[in-house]
């Protein structure tokens, strides 16, 4: 069953405004827990507070550090449904890497649903390819020869997260931050997470996505 969705629709705020990039949450009556990256209502109480950063002037700024355009923050602030039928196409796959990288199998089906929504063909204008968006120098890092292939393109990708996971001290939301923009620009950002719009959406989804597989278990 699709679960409700609420998630950040002040998307002006987003853009304009170089504050912070906190983000927040509520526990509704059913347990299921909500994020946002702004404080909807009374009901939403600060879950994770990040400084303020401002990106790196440079030629190699990645593109999460440039300007979002409306439409590009309001596309990237809404968790869709989840796709139940192509994350039961994918869960086998998804399991066994999980168990290979010790990690929790609800953790990879929501990366991959922000990154590329089960697409295995997705590819990004910067060459980040398949289910979990492997750059080719990641892809290489990790040993990666068919960065097409889904088992193979899952495996790098979870043994990314994994590695961040454990270079930002098991704090999920920086990892989850690095994987959009990098380890470096949260590095840069002082261990926070970097104020940039497009991951400023990202770090709400990918958790809101892992709390609802966690709680459906299917």
């Amino acid at each position: 069953m699709i679960r409700s969705i609420v998630l950040g629709v002040a998307l002006l705020a987003i853009v304009s405004s170089p504050a912070r990039a906190d983000i927040y949450k509520f526990v509704d009556a059913e347990g299921r827990s909500h994020f946002s990256d702004v404080r909807l209502d009374p009901r939403f109480k600060l879950f994770m507070k990040t400084a303020p950063a401002v990106p790196p002037a440079s030629a190699t700024t990645t593109a999460a550090a440039r300007p979002a355009t409306m439409a590009a923050v309001h596309r990237a602030a809404l968790v869709r449904p989840y796709p139940l039928k192509a994350r039961h196409q994918y869960a086998e796959m998804v399991t066994k890497v999980a168990a290979e990288q010790k990690l929790d199998s609800a953790l990879i089906h929501a990366v991959i649903s922000v990154e590329s929504a089960y697409n295995p063909a997705a590819k990004s204008p910067k060459g980040a390819t398949g289910l979990m968006q492997l750059m080719p120098a990641t892809a290489k890092r990790y040993g990666v020869t068919q960065i097409s292939d889904p088992l193979d393109n899952i495996r790098g990708g979870a043994r990314y997260l994994k590695d961040l996971i454990a270079m930002f001290d098991n704090k999920l939301h920086l990892a989850i931050a690095a994987y959009n923009a990098g380890e470096g620009s949260v590095i840069r950002s002082g261990n926070k997470v970097p104020n940039y719009p497009e991951t400023r959406a990202y770090v709400p989804r990918v958790l809101q996505y892992y709390e609802t597989y966690k709680a459906t278990k299917s």
